[in-house]
């Protein structure tokens, strides 16, 4: 058996981390005597989230650029060049046979090096309208998976695969532990149960939301599981005594917690619209309008273009978001209808069929 090197860049956010581990995992399983790397962006949360999942990682000094002028932009320079060269230190020591982007920051410099030096590399693209980071390596790179149609506009046409995003896959059960999960959050039986995400940081808006409509929810007969994020745990973990309200840093059993909502609001992340295609539950979404190309709308209303889901902007939300709410839980068919549409969605191969264009870089190289 070949013992293969592989290195993982992905980072920044649980959207690019988590489809990375996905990704080493199903390898894993294919080349259980392959050696893996990650390489991160020092300071994020790969560096933590990354070996808790078993995988050696090594950080580079690398950062996005800001939309204003700032110190940090002034840095950039100086950062691109030390990563760069970090990047080739990398490389050449550990004499990768495959190199995998997930997206992130650290994914640019180290890929930029892998593919310049002849070492075939994968790029997963999870959103609908790709970041810099990505469109720039396109040319370099041998294959592109995609979870969204039209990225032709982006990508050389013959490099793109059509695979979707990798996602855990203890969610492909979730609808028989519905019971097992209500009881491992101690919630009501019968009681309709909302479950708010705002990513892994956190969501300002969102959880201003949640905090501000507490009351209503209440008069709902809803019950809240509330994932507000790192940055915001301290903030809002006050409302743990408050009754029917269960506030999270960051929910570490998602599969549970899928099961146990019965609707879902959320941002629009690639990661999040692949697994609530998955979870099937009826979703509001509000998309951060603070990301690159307003890509978390574009992400969005390629569900709700298919009847699958509710999209509310963070500019509307005091005017329509207590209408629409009311409207969805008043009404248990369009529950079911928006579950059965975002479900036709699902792209549930994804991990698997990105691992089996990996085997073939390395069978090809």
């Amino acid at each position: 058996m070949n013992k293969y090197k592989i290195i993982l860049s992905g980072g920044g956010t649980g959207g690019h981390i988590y489809p990375a581990i996905a990704i080493a995992n199903e390898l894993k399983s294919r080349f259980p005597e392959a050696d893996f790397l990650f390489v991160g962006a020092k300071d994020r949360m790969e560096m933590e989230k990354v070996p808790q999942a078993g995988y050696d990682i090594k950080g580079l000094w690398i950062s996005g650029i800001q939309r204003k002028l700032t110190l940090k932009n002034l840095m950039f320079p100086f950062k691109l060049l030390s990563s760069l060269w970090r990047a080739r230190k990398i490389v050449k020591a550990f004499k990768p046979n495959v190199v995998i982007g997930t997206g992130g920051f650290a994914s640019g410099p180290l890929l930029h090096v892998a593919a310049s030096s002849g070492i075939p590399c994968l790029i997963q693209e999870q959103n609908s309208y790709p970041g810099i980071t990505n469109k720039l390596l396109a040319k370099k790179v041998k294959k592109i998976c995609v979870a969204y149609n039209g990225l032709e506009r982006f990508f050389p046409e013959d490099k793109i695969i059509k695979t979707g995003n990798p996602v855990r896959q203890d969610l492909l059960d979730i609808d028989e532990k519905t019971v097992e999960a209500k009881n491992y959050f101690n919630l009501k039986h019968g009681k309709y149960t909302l479950l708010v995400l705002g990513g892994s940081l956190g969501a300002r808006r969102i959880n201003e939301l949640i905090e501000n409509e507490l009351d209503f929810f209440d008069t709902q007969n809803v019950q809240i599981i509330w994932q507000c994020g790192k940055l915001y745990f301290q903030q809002y973990k006050i409302y743990n005594n408050t009754k029917n309200v269960q506030v999270y840093q960051f929910l570490n059993n998602m599969d549970f917690a899928y099961a146990a909502a019965d609707i879902v609001i959320s941002r629009a992340g690639a990661s999040s619209v692949s697994e609530l295609c998955i979870v099937g539950k009826p979703v509001m979404f509000i998309p951060s309008p603070n990301v690159a190309e307003d890509h978390q709308t574009k992400n969005a209303m390629t569900i709700v273009e298919s009847d699958a889901a509710i999209i509310i902007k963070e500019a509307d939300l005091e005017v329509d978001f207590k209408n629409k709410f009311s409207q969805l839980i008043a009404s248990p068919v369009k529950q079911k209808e928006l579950g059965q549409n975002i479900k036709k969605l699902a792209l549930v191969n994804a991990t698997k069929e990105i691992a089996d264009e990996v085997e073939n870089l390395l069978a090809n190289r």
